[in-house]
């Protein structure tokens, strides 16, 4: 009775190290990764190019990419959505400031900008081996699919606009701000050179 399981667990314990090794060492490359987004995004660019151009040379795959394009819409509007929507909750946390005399918070998003990518990116890589089974090449009119998409993408990206103009947040800034100095008002410029 001493040896039952003795053999499996001492066969599964190397498997197991292995399977944490590779995870820690996959997790390794994806943290040095996170503060080079210019770089992860033309990545990500290099493989949404792969599988367009695989999707554009098998002349299938529609439904396949219908569902990719729902899922990064359904991304998209986590990114631009704010952490705590003013709309349905009251949180004693951080919220947008709906006038100019409210104290400025920043925007925090519900979706932050890596997970986007690494969401994004394996999205892509899933659909690509997806491409690899016939099973998901449903025959379907693709005309009609694209122009559902774009129909859901105009309203939705028009609800959100108008969300963001109703509490006044913008989800992108284009740096730090930068303090241009006093500006000399006409009554004070009174010249030293008497």
């Amino acid at each position: 009775m001493d040896g039952i399981g003795g053999e499996t667990a001492s066969a599964a314990a190397p498997l197991s190290q292995w399977q944490h090794d590779i995870s820690r060492l996959y997790q390794y490359y994806l943290d040095k990764t996170t503060p080079h987004a210019v770089y992860r995004w033309i990545g990500t660019l290099f493989v949404v190019a792969i599988y367009a151009l695989r999707v554009f040379y098998i002349q299938g795959f529609y439904i396949v990419s219908y569902g990719l394009g729902i899922y990064i819409l359904n991304l998209l509007i986590g990114f631009l959505s704010p952490l705590v929507d003013p709309e349905m909750e009251v949180s004693d946390g951080p919220l947008l400031p709906t006038k100019g005399s409210d104290e400025f918070k920043p925007f925090i998003r519900r979706l932050p900008e890596f997970k986007f990518w690494y969401s994004f990116t394996k999205a892509f890589c899933i659909a690509f081996v997806m491409t690899f089974f016939s099973i998901f090449d449903v025959p379907v009119f693709w005309p009609i699919l694209l122009c559902y998409w774009i129909v859901l993408f105009v309203l939705t990206m028009r609800r959100q606009i108008s969300h963001m103009i109703k509490y006044k947040y913008i989800p992108f800034s284009l740096g730090k701000q930068k303090y241009g100095g006093k500006k000399p008002s006409a009554g004070s410029s009174i010249s030293n050179n008497d």
